[in-house]
């Protein structure tokens, strides 16, 4: 838990309002996120960078709320994108368009005409048959299109397999050892010019090394360029530095760079990272309501009205969020007494061990398991560390509306997305007669 979010007389605070209140005003669930949280976050990044030219990327598919973007444009972010769609949030928000690189495996040809008609800082290209579209589309508008090649330097970024993007066997990049031939076909067609290269090796990662080792392969290869007359404008060397959401023990946003820097040294070239998670993870927490509280011969469980649709990483990748009781106070529920022999006590009262889990149809539907809390009927519980791949994740499954998202600004809360109403989810489906 960070400073933005903390304890005042037993009860949980964003900045410097309740969660209660919020849950009062806005209702559950309902994702809350601390402006403090984010501006300090990005102002780290910055003052670690400022030793030399530098472009901060954030990660879009992190968080795409247009005012968690705007935050971020107004401070001068540049914008990471996967596709059309997030490049039309970003312009929305505010942000410039020559601030953005497009990375992703699947770009379609109409994505990249819209990308070239808004005039995007580069292209990070994936494939070989990518890179031969890509001349095609600029061609027939009759454009040059600016693009890195994102190269796979076949690194364990030693995170979860699902996150991991820069081994062989990763569907993303192009392999380090065809690179070369891959950069000198682009400098040959006539509708591409080559500017930069691109990294990215997973997400998550809460170690330096693998980052060096990446950083290392890549500028290794831009040498190779430079003797063959390729000379790059900018090395973008990704994003991906975790956060603790547990036990992890990541390096800091001054130690990352500070690593990062000390392998570029003596090079001019513009430095880009795409930091996501660490600028949002921590700033966010999801707000939920305890429904019911079901006992079990085997297992407690606590049923609150936040679920997978809502917080996907639990099911998705078995991923542990913090669940903090928003108000810590002893229960009087007959279950504090449940069962007689086994029952658990801790300084806040009467607690039990639970497993958090939502309304939908499925055993995958959890949110935490074995969770010692006090909590009763109509308890407010926060999953903490939720600002990143939590409402950008969410769905409808089970028709469920998607959150409320809420903005604290000091004392002033900002309701920066309605909740859905169920109306909204079917409006654009026909029956047909």
């Amino acid at each position: 838990m960070t400073h933005y979010f903390h304890y005042q007389n037993d009860q949980l605070f964003v900045e410097d309002i309740a969660l209660t209140d919020i849950a009062d005003r806005f209702g559950t669930p309902c994702y809350v996120y601390s402006r403090a949280a984010l501006t300090d976050a990005y102002r780290q990044f910055s003052d670690a960078l400022k030793a030399r030219e530098h472009l901060i990327c954030f990660a879009v598919k992190s968080n795409s709320n247009l005012a968690i973007l705007n935050v971020f444009a107004r401070m001068g972010a540049g914008f990471d994108i996967v596709s059309g769609g997030e490049l039309q949030r970003v312009l929305a928000a505010g942000g410039a368009a020559n601030k953005v690189v497009f990375s992703g495996v699947g770009k379609t040809a109409a994505e990249m005409r819209l990308a070239l008609e808004a005039g995007i800082l580069c292209f990070n290209v994936e494939s070989a048959a990518e890179l031969d579209r890509l001349n095609e589309v600029a061609s027939s508008m009759e454009k040059i299109a600016p693009i890195s090649l994102r190269v796979n330097p076949d690194v364990d970024a030693k995170t979860h397999p699902y996150i991991s993007t820069g081994l062989k066997q990763n569907k993303f990049g192009v392999a380090y050892t065809e690179a070369l031939a891959l950069y000198r076909k682009a400098a040959r067609l006539s509708h591409l010019r080559v500017t930069g290269i691109d990294c990215h090796i997973g997400s998550q990662l809460t170690e330096t090394s693998p980052f060096i080792a990446a950083a290392e392969k890549v500028l290794a290869l831009v040498d190779q360029l430079a003797c063959e007359g390729i000379k790059l404008e900018h090395l973008d060397l990704g994003g991906g530095l975790g956060i603790c959401y547990d036990d992890e023990t990541p390096p800091s946003i001054a130690e990352y760079a500070q690593a990062l820097l000390g392998t570029l040294q003596g090079r001019t070239e513009r430095l880009i990272v795409e930091p996501g998670r660490v600028l949002v993870g921590n700033a966010g927490v999801l707000l939920t309501k305890v429904e019911y509280l079901k006992p079990g011969e085997e297992k407690h469980f606590a049923i609150v009205d936040a679920a997978m649709n809502d917080l996907m990483r639990p099911a998705l990748y078995d991923a542990y969020h913090e669940i903090l009781e928003v108000e810590r106070k002893p229960v009087t529920s007959p279950l504090s007494n449940f069962p007689p022999e086994g029952e658990r006590t801790n300084e806040k009262g009467d607690s039990l061990i639970y497993e958090v889990v939502g309304p939908i149809c499925e055993t995958g539907d959890f949110l935490g398991h074995a969770r010692e809390m006090a909590v009763e009927q109509g308890s407010l519980l926060a999953l903490m560390s939720a600002g990143a791949y939590g409402m950008s994740m969410s769905s409808n499954y089970n028709t469920r509306p998607r959150a409320a998202e809420v903005m604290v600004d000091g004392k002033t809360p900002h309701l920066i997305r309605e909740r859905e109403i169920v109306s909204q989810l079917f409006a654009a489906e026909k029956i047909i007669p």
